[in-house]
């Protein structure tokens, strides 16, 4: 993506025929993880990936590099870096040289190689749950001691950072891991948030890992901050993961993207993995060219469309299941919602037994998860009314 949000008005609405989010697509027997786990007759709205088709200019370019048919040890294409640095100068105004880019096979590669690379054993790793679960298995993985700072959630069901337990939390940690937007509670952090948690970390000399996957995904005029980009002081201790995965759907050809301003803190991570991080595959780097190249006017048009399915959520929760609650969505395509007025029972297990509709357990996110649930709504209009229809009569209708 090269362009901002604003300037994307006459090339989206070109776009918009070829564009059609409401088609459904059959992602049975294709070796979908989320549609091949449970039985046939449930409705999969958990894992994290979208039910939309890539975009047309990614689809041409891995057909394109198929059709070549020799699939040799890749180097990265000679463009991506140049086409990555003007993403985020165009997109926040964040200038950063092409060798500060590393390129890994995931995000969660990023954040576990940061910890391994910037932490002893013993070290803190500072984590505020209720957060995506793989990254509340970073000490167990790296042999750290987790430092929890809770988020707050507040009487209109929005979180907030308790920044006084944070610093007590920081001044025992050596990385802290932050998820921004956040997944699960659908958080887009403020520049003021973010600069209080930056002016911590440097107090306490705590390097910061931050997880911005869902960095397009963000609604209502929002426009999403990396922490990195605030100072060049925060910079120099920070490794920002990015990925095209969630924007571009591409998650099962994937790549992602750190951002490690400091050498020696990017030489850190090289050297720590040798031997243990696989390189970037070949389809994979394919895909992500294609993707910061072409992709702009195709995402401009899927936020739309996913702010309007985040309304829809909001709307059937308020008017059809009064005693859940749901999170405001900020960003990303998850959906938090609270069932602990609706049951006593797991909400997970009576929306797959009574609904047959598949979520993702909030006790599985940690800290504040118990009796909460995350649904994607990142499918056509169709699949998502069908999905709060099983929600609501898998909680007996509220």
């Amino acid at each position: 993506m090269t362009k901002r949000p604003n300037d994307l008005a006459m090339e989206s609405a070109s776009n918009r025929d070829a564009v059609n989010f409401d088609r459904v697509v059959d992602r049975r027997g294709s070796d979908s993880i989320k549609w091949s786990h449970y039985d046939p007759d449930v409705l999969p709205m958990w894992v994290a990936d979208m039910d939309f088709p890539s975009p047309p200019e990614v689809l041409e370019a891995l057909e394109a590099r198929a059709r070549h048919g020799i699939f040799g040890y890749p180097g990265e294409p000679p463009e991506l870096r140049e086409v990555f640095v003007e993403h985020l100068r165009h997109l926040y105004d964040w200038r950063v040289s092409p060798e500060a880019l590393l390129f890994l096979p995931n995000v969660a590669v990023g954040f576990n190689l940061t910890c391994h690379a910037a932490t002893d054993a013993g070290d803190g790793v500072l984590i505020q749950p209720p957060i995506y679960f793989p990254i509340l298995r970073i000490p167990q993985n790296v042999s750290l001691v987790p430092r929890f700072n809770r988020l707050v959630e507040t009487t209109s069901g929005r979180y907030e950072i308790d920044f006084d337990d944070f610093e007590r939390a920081a001044a025992r940690a050596r990385v802290f891991v932050l998820c921004n937007p956040h997944n699960p509670v659908a958080r887009v952090y403020t520049s003021e948030e973010l600069e209080s948690l930056a002016e911590i970390c440097l107090r306490h000399d705590v390097v910061v890992c931050s997880d911005e996957i869902h960095a397009d995904f963000v609604y209502d005029g929002r426009r999403h901050v990396p922490i990195a980009s605030l100072d060049p002081s925060i910079a120099r201790q920070t490794v920002t993961l990015f990925a095209p995965n969630k924007t571009f759907n591409v998650a099962g050809v994937s790549c992602a993207i750190a951002v490690v301003p400091d050498e020696t803190l990017r030489e850190k991570l090289v050297a720590a993995k040798r031997g243990l991080v696989p390189h970037v595959g070949v389809m994979s780097y394919a895909a992500a060219l294609a993707a910061y190249r072409h992709g702009t006017g195709w995402v401009y048009e899927l936020v739309r469309y996913l702010q309007e399915n985040r309304d829809v959520v909001a709307r059937f929760v308020r008017d059809e299941i009064p005693a859940v609650s749901a999170t405001p969505v900020e960003g990303t395509y998850l959906a938090w919602l609270d069932c602990r007025g609706a049951t006593d029972e797991n909400p997970h297990e009576l929306l797959l037994r009574e609904g047959r509709v598949a979520v993702n357990d909030g006790v599985t996110f940690g800290l504040g998860g118990e009796g909460f649930v995350r649904l994607n709504f990142a499918c056509p209009r169709s699949i998502l009314l069908d999905g709060l229809r099983r929600l609501r009569d898998g909680l007996g209708g509220g």
